[in-house]
């Protein structure tokens, strides 16, 4: 399912900033990872301006590489897939089911993606996509072991036959999502990725979600509420009260390059409506 043709190999490594040299090993993998991860952002501006999310290869490397956009889940670890398999890994796509923010015992459908791949005679884990926790380290796919990343600590857990991906947030261990070992293929994602652009109970749809680790912090934002979170464990918390603010924000921590139109416009303006409505009650 993740092949090259049509990949631009030199443009990826330009726009992540990648200056060694990609071969198939554990050590070109952990730096692919940072470098995608802290250079191209999650970003929702898309589906929350009514634009479509197109998942081909031209229409990720037009967004995510040329344009300097982000994209959620899909379009990062689709990119990342094709850029892994361009360099000589063979990746797995994966599917699961988030669980963060979601009330216990309550059952969503498969709406991420990670990538599966053997490195080194290693079965192991990465994903460039989950918004602001994205790992921005490779996991060995082990249950019950603590694994450290450039930021958080990560754990794989059991539970019902499946895998749980829990970070370790505040002292306290957070799940993630859900998945399983099943490959998937395109259709498993295009159906997906059109629903979440499409059914009215998305929240891509009423919030606009923006996130990007630095190396010592990480940055998110929901609609006009800006979070920046220290690895030291510090939270530093804005309000932007204007359009022009947010997109000031969007292109400077989160660098995103905000495209024109009055579309666009016009998202930015009911991200700022929101919040100022959440501050009022």
């Amino acid at each position: 399912m993740l092949d090259s043709p049509g990949f631009d190999p030199d443009a990826y490594l330009t726009r992540i900033g990648f200056a060694g040299s990609p071969s198939p090993t554990m050590a070109a993998l952990s730096e692919l990872v940072v470098a995608h991860a802290t250079s191209i952002p999650f970003e929702s501006l898309n589906p929350f301006a009514r634009r479509p999310v197109a998942l081909d290869i031209e229409s990720l490397q037009q967004k995510l590489v040329r344009d300097g956009r982000g994209g959620w889940c899909y379009e990062h670890n689709l990119l990342f897939g094709h850029a892994l398999h361009a360099f000589g890994f063979r990746p797995i796509g994966l599917a699961a089911r988030v669980l963060w923010s979601v009330a216990a015992g309550a059952v969503r459908p498969r709406t991420h993606m990670l990538l599966r791949l053997d490195v080194e005679s290693r079965p192991l884990l990465v994903d460039v996509g989950f918004g602001g926790l994205t790992l921005t380290g490779v996991l060995r796919l082990e249950p019950d072991v603590v694994q450290e990343t450039p930021h958080e600590p990560f754990r794989l857990v059991q539970r019902a036959g499946d895998f749980v991906m829990e970070a370790l947030i505040k002292g306290a261990w957070v799940p993630l999502y859900s998945f399983d070992l099943q490959p998937q293929l395109m259709p498993d994602y295009e159906m997906p990725n059109w629903m979440l652009q499409h059914h009215p109970d998305s929240h891509f749809l009423t919030t606009l979600i923006a996130a990007r680790p630095d190396p010592d912090r990480r940055y998110a934002l929901l609609n006009g509420e800006l979070a920046v979170h220290h690895r030291g464990g510090v939270t530093e918390r804005r309000v932007l009260t204007s359009p022009a603010e947010l997109r000031d924000t969007l292109e400077r921590e989160f660098r995103i390059r905000v495209p024109a139109g009055s579309d666009i416009d016009a998202a930015l303006a009911r991200a700022i409506a929101a919040t100022s409505a959440v501050e009022r009650t």
